[in-house]
């Protein structure tokens, strides 16, 4: 099945860093991390969903974690610096991020955030994170992850 390139497979592409594509149908209305992995065949523990979340002083900052976790908002407000950390609100995500809820990835933002990603993906060669759109992710290293989004490792899950 042909899959119509979004702005994160074409980030990937010009800064030639191979990936893997995973389409699923999302016609059942469950898109959450869990049901996804399981629709893929893929073990829960190498899907990340992306969390796009906005401090005190109104600064955004985004987080991958495992899609089986919860982020540990305390955590969040320390490592970035701020009172308190929050969800952006939903209403939010696209024009933050040129995503929709459901279909953010941590690449290709229509602007470039301070990106953390949950230490525990330090133990896998690739994990899984959202493609662009709702019905598709995207496996790539770890490494050319955190390359890509200039991100740091942090425990930041519950």
């Amino acid at each position: 099945m042909a899959t119509e390139k979004t702005n994160a497979m074409r980030v990937l592409d010009k800064k030639m860093i191979p990936y893997n594509v995973f389409t699923y149908d999302s016609q059942d209305g469950r898109i959450d991390g869990i049901s996804v992995a399981q629709k893929i065949g893929k073990d829960p523990q190498l899907v990340y969903k992306t969390l796009v979340t906005q401090g005190k002083s109104g600064n955004v900052y985004v987080f991958v974690i495992p899609v089986e976790s919860e982020l540990d908002l305390k955590k969040a407000a320390q490592i970035t610096g701020e009172k308190n950390v929050a969800l952006a609100p939903m209403k939010d995500i696209e024009k933050l991020t040129g995503y929709i809820r459901g279909g953010c990835s941590p690449i290709g933002m229509i602007k470039h955030y301070p990106t953390f990603i949950d230490s525990s993906a330090c133990q896998f060669e690739h994990i899984i994170v959202s493609g662009g759109k709702i019905g598709l992710l995207i496996e790539l290293s770890v490494e050319d992850l955190q390359s890509i989004t200039e991100a740091t490792f942090h425990e930041v899950v519950k």
